[in-house]
């Protein structure tokens, strides 16, 4: 959340920077000899978390996320100046923040930040504090100290969460990583980083979302929005309100799902439907469960049973979190159950290769139909049709 930082004199000089926009008060570009300073204290804070010295940190400014950032395994950080906007001995910088977790991130995560600068007695700029800059999610270390299990495949990184329940939780993504291997196949990173925050307010928080979206939603998989291929895998971020109420099946389920979304992400783009993306997940995440069509996909059960069974696949409209709970769980038993008619009558090779074939379109429109001739040598019509009698069947 965003910090307030006040002191004597300096409320009137905060009220006016946040004035600023509305009405011109105050603030003023700063110079290029500014720009250099702070962009080199900016950089010495930075030397000083990569490198745990804490006695270079404190010289640069505010104790802040020094002690929540101590577990973290990290490979590099960096702030990048992108805007100063002086006032008196008073200023805001904007920067991007680069960082990658050691092991784990291939590319540098960029999120933007705001640091409140002050001058000191000699006219050296020091840090006051440190916040998200205005539309740009948390971090975890936002929130409080990070725990860290490192698990075979895994890293768990944790606040507010007692060891052994993140020790349990680096044991099933350690499970999810092999099994989706398994099933799509070794062209991905084959790893996973796990945020466990201490409630659903702390999910939303790294998600830069309201809570009432989530609510309900064990676990979500996010990565910067159309980064390449070569972009920072994905990060793992469970909800512990509703994931920890969920059996060990139920766990595993969801973990499994959200580590196929890690692996798929190169290839799933514009083109690839939510009903595909979602249903791929499910798919490999019951693999093995025991579950049956009609215990895991209970909603579309009981459509099918009173004759409502749906006339076509599933809209990207229907995934909507924040709409009918219903209608989500039907969305994504929907799309698993596509999938796992795929794998029933072609086979498992071609499901993967069906996914790969869609999110290699340059655009949505086409790109299933396209997919299905080539790959399943069939029609959405013909498709759509199979797929209803395959939930009769199954369900009926």
């Amino acid at each position: 959340m965003a910090g307030r930082w006040a002191s004597g004199t300096r409320v009137v000089v905060a009220l006016c920077l946040l004035l600023v926009g509305l009405v011109g008060c105050g603030g003023r570009p700063a110079t290029d000899s500014a720009k250099a300073d702070v962009q080199s204290l900016l950089d010495r804070r930075a030397a000083a978390t990569v490198g745990r010295d804490e006695a270079a940190y404190l010289r640069t400014g505010a104790r802040d996320r020094f002690d929540n950032l101590r577990a973290v395994p990290l490979a590099a950080w960096s702030y990048h100046l992108t805007g100063l906007r002086r006032t008196g001995d008073t200023a805001l910088a904007d920067v991007e923040l680069r960082y990658r977790v050691e092991g784990y991130d291939r590319s540098p995560v960029r999120v933007g930040r705001t640091l409140s600068l002050a001058l000191d007695a000699q006219g050296h700029w020091y840090v006051e504090s440190e916040r998200p800059a205005k539309g740009s999610a948390q971090q975890l270390w936002d929130q409080g100290e990070v725990s860290v299990v490192r698990g075979a495949d895994s890293l768990v990184l944790g606040v507010g969460q007692p060891a052994d329940r993140l020790r349990r939780y680096a044991r099933l993504a350690d499970h999810a990583v092999p099994a989706v291997s398994q099933a799509w196949g070794p062209d991905w990173a084959r790893h996973v980083v796990v945020l466990v925050p201490d409630s659903l307010t702390g999910m939303a928080g790294l998600l830069g979302a309201p809570a009432s979206s989530y609510r309900g939603i064990a676990a979500v998989t996010t990565g910067e929005t159309g980064a390449p291929a070569t972009a920072p895998a994905d990060r793992i971020i469970l909800n512990p309100d509703a994931y920890g109420v969920l059996g060990e099946t139920g766990k595993q389920v969801v973990l499994t799902h959200e580590t196929t979304h890690v692996a798929t992400r190169a290839h799933t783009t514009a083109a690839t439907p939510l009903w595909l993306s979602e249903g791929y997940a499910d798919w490999i995440g019951y693999l093995g469960s025991g579950r049956s069509a009609s215990e895991a996909a209970p909603e579309l059960h009981r459509a099918v049973s009173d004759g409502e069974t749906p006339l076509g696949l599933p809209s990207d409209a229907d995934f909507g979190f924040a709409g009918d709970a219903t209608r989500l769980a039907r969305a994504y038993e929907g799309g698993w159950m596509a999938c796992r008619m795929i794998a029933d009558h072609w086979g498992e090779v071609r499901l993967a290769e069906f996914y790969r074939a869609v999110g290699a379109h340059e655009r949505r429109a086409g790109a299933v139909e396209g997919a299905l001739k080539d790959v399943l040598g069939t029609s959405l019509e013909e498709f759509t049709g199979q797929w209803r009698q395959y939930l009769l069947a199954q369900l009926g």
